[in-house]
């Protein structure tokens, strides 16, 4: 009898390590994620923003914000900004979202890196500056692009000042 306890516990104890091993594995790498994500309320002020931004300098623009999978969640157009940078920002949103990284430094890289020449052949990416990632911590939840200031580098001012202005609301 006191074997058959013995042979009991020890395969109660196989048992529970076997499954506290299943379960470190599964917590590892569940199979839902969480996400965060960026509020129709937060896209439209980063969208206004960025154009408030250049409309200081005398820049007429429009920016685009997409979320983590490049969908549209704003645009806001300038009075006389012309038709090209709509397109021109909803890329470049899309290209920073998808790369999670500045366009600008996208395109410098492209430029000084022949391997990296190639991403302007890939379908929609715009390797101009102008788009930036929109981060909530380390983690990307979209991306800004701005179009229409006379030089992608004033185009990122732009952005990077909008994402300023909203950072207490990015945590």
């Amino acid at each position: 009898m006191q074997s058959t306890l013995r042979l009991g516990a020890v395969a109660l104890l196989i048992a529970a390590s076997a499954l506290s091993a299943q379960a470190q594995t599964q917590a590892a790498s569940p199979a839902v994620r969480t996400e965060k994500s960026m509020s129709l309320d937060l896209a439209n002020q980063i969208a206004a923003g960025a154009v408030a931004a250049c409309a200081t300098n005398g820049y007429s623009v429009t920016a685009t914000v997409v979320d983590r999978a490049g969908a549209v969640r704003a645009v806001q157009r300038a009075d006389n900004a012309g038709p090209h940078t709509l397109t021109a920002s909803e890329r470049k949103a899309w290209t920073s979202a998808s790369a999670k990284a500045p366009t600008l430094a996208m395109m410098e890289g492209a430029q000084k890196n022949a391997g990296a020449a190639n991403l302007v052949y890939l379908p929609g990416f715009l390797l101009l500056g102008g788009g930036v990632p929109v981060k909530s911590g380390n983690e990307v939840i979209g991306a800004v692009g701005v179009g229409g200031a006379p030089g992608g580098h004033l185009d990122e001012q732009c952005a990077n000042t909008a994402l300023e202005k909203v950072k207490g609301l990015l945590g």
